[in-house]
């Protein structure tokens, strides 16, 4: 029984992270790219995923979470109750609602000392994203966001094209690899800390089928938090918003090897850039996002809650 949890365990959490984490990190690369076709782009990810998961395997003795899994042991008795957690987060995901996977599912293995950890350094990657982010656009927002921006954009000569084409996909690389880090142990925690190579492999298979079926149905419906912020679809725009994101997320990994909520940090870049935008060029869309910045804050926290009420319900099964 213990094995049979195990493996669906982790397809479920697999599925259900990816999904609803992807577009963190890949959300406005698929939305600046979207007449590029789907394999391509699935490519470029994967290949970068499957260079940090052999990189992480390799210098940590098996263990791909680089270190997040630490301090969570995996139990050596998996019961049914284990698979509320990504069940949940699998249906959420399925409804388009963007939360936080890490206290959905590292929340089931983790104790209170660990999980208060996780929220105050995710509070703070939220912090720090939001605010940079409208510092950061507030200075360049005149330059890359106004309408006569976009439209120079649009006549710049092919040459200039091609250098934000590279510099997007330099940024989305770095980014893709830096939340990848961070989220392996969200995929990861149903397994053995340290993976034989076999394990790894067939792991790995697993994880590129599940990609392969996000890409060719373009993000799913979470993409919609993406592509109803401004300018988005942007190469521009989208090439920032990566930088900035890929910077947070290797500033706060280097911080400690508490994991943390990556969708927390997203979230407020998204809320902060989209404040600057709106404010710098005075926009008649400014209260309207402010309606969109609380309403994804709602969400990213009902993972939390979600989370926490799970929690309690296994306690009180084990009892």
């Amino acid at each position: 029984m213990s094995n049979i949890i195990i493996y669906l365990g982790f397809i479920i959490t697999a599925y259900a992270v990816i999904a609803n984490d992807v577009i963190q990190t890949l959300g406005t690369f698929l939305a600046s790219n979207s007449k590029k076709k789907w394999w391509v782009l699935w490519a470029f990810a994967a290949t970068i995923l499957t260079a940090t998961l052999f990189y992480g395997w390799y210098h940590n003795g098996g263990d791909v979470s680089y270190g997040r899994l630490g301090k969570i042991p995996l139990p050596e008795n998996l019961q049914w109750w284990y698979l509320l957690a990504p069940l949940s987060l699998l249906i959420i995901t399925r409804l388009g609602i963007p939360v936080s996977t890490t206290f959905m599912i590292l929340s089931l293995f983790s104790s209170s000392v660990i999980i208060e950890k996780m929220i105050l350094k995710s509070v703070l990657g939220y912090a720090l994203a939001f605010t940079s982010a409208i510092i950061i656009y507030y200075i360049i927002a005149r330059k890359f966001e106004s309408k006569r921006s976009l439209e120079r954009l649009e006549n710049e000569k092919k040459d200039q094209k091609k250098y934000w084409l590279v510099a997007q996909w330099v940024s989305t690389g770095f980014l893709w690899s830096q939340w990848l880090i961070q989220d392996f142990a969200n995929i990861y925690v149903f397994l053995p800390r340290a993976l034989s190579l076999q394990e790894l492999l067939v792991s790995l298979g697993i994880i590129l089928l599940i990609m392969m079926y996000i890409f060719k149905n373009k993000g799913g419906k979470i993409q919609d938090i993406v592509t109803k912020k401004s300018n988005t679809t942007n190469i521009r725009s989208a090439t920032i918003i990566d930088f900035i994101y890929g910077i947070l997320l290797y500033f706060l990994g280097t911080l400690s090897s508490i994991p943390m909520s990556t969708t927390w940090t997203f979230i407020g870049i998204l809320a902060g850039r989209e404040l600057a935008i709106n404010y710098l060029l005075k926009s008649d869309q400014l209260k309207y996002s402010y309606k969109v910045i609380i309403k994804d804050l709602a969400k990213v926290n009902i993972g939390l809650v979600v989370s926490i009420l799970i929690a309690y319900i296994i306690q009180f099964i084990k009892e």
